[in-house]
């Protein structure tokens, strides 16, 4: 029986969204124990109440959700749609890590696992705000991950783009023959990613196998991405 999580137990954040389903079904046939918080949290309280209902925790995988702010045009981007993916992308983040990490440092063990975006690493147009948000995440877990080393915890992230997921490539997209032309034209691997793939990396940074990463950002993204 696969046991490369046996013992381990998992908060996932909004489980129900982005990347959360496979990862919970990932991790849960490597044997954790998995928390799935549905909740989309934008406060530090709430952040911070998940964390201490959960009690301990292994391994925090922050998997943030945003809609993707596609198509404005820098001079049109209002207030609010700035602001938006921060608060829904970056903030949580630091309140979740932040709550999370003192337990972890004190035992010397942890893993916390960032889903991110591409984004973040190669320029997209009109997406500015989105794009912003997910470089101050990689920023974050560069500045995290090197910090907290020391104590035997790694904080990395997945920089993905082109992976299956209904929020950002939903099926009446995908049926379309212009996507379809686009895909191959701008990714090498010619296809999107599969959730469960990116699940699987996911589950090799938050195992055991993987204790020499420090404050990593991966190109998940079939080429798209190289660095």
């Amino acid at each position: 029986m696969p046991d490369r999580l046996r013992g381990k137990r998992v908060l996932v954040t909004q489980a129900g969204d982005y990347m959360g389903p496979a990862t919970v079904d990932v991790f849960r046939e490597e044997g954790a124990d998995v928390v799935a918080d549905d909740a989309t949290r934008t406060t530090a309280g709430a952040c911070r109440d998940i964390v201490a209902d959960t009690g301990h925790i292994d391994v925090l995988v922050a998997n943030l959700a945003s809609p993707n702010f596609s198509g404005t045009p820098i001079g049109e981007l209002a207030d609010d749609d700035w602001h938006t993916p921060f608060a829904l992308l970056v903030d949580p983040l630091h309140w979740y890590t932040q709550a999370v990490l003192p337990q972890m440092i004190e035992r010397r063990a942890g893993k916390i696992v960032v889903y991110g975006s591409a984004t973040a690493l190669r320029g997209l147009k009109t997406v500015a705000a989105y794009s912003a948000a997910r470089a101050a995440q990689v920023g974050y877990v560069q500045a995290v991950g090197v910090e907290v080393a020391p104590h035997n915890v790694q904080v990395n992230l997945i920089a993905q783009n082109y992976v299956e997921n209904r929020e950002y490539y939903p099926p009446e997209l995908m049926q379309k023959e212009s996507f379809v032309r686009s895909l191959k034209r701008q990714v090498p691997a010619g296809r999107l990613g599969t959730a469960r793939e990116d699940a699987l990396f996911a589950l090799f940074l938050a195992s055991d196998e993987s204790g020499f990463f420090a404050g990593q950002a991966f190109p998940f993204a079939g080429g798209w991405v190289q660095r």
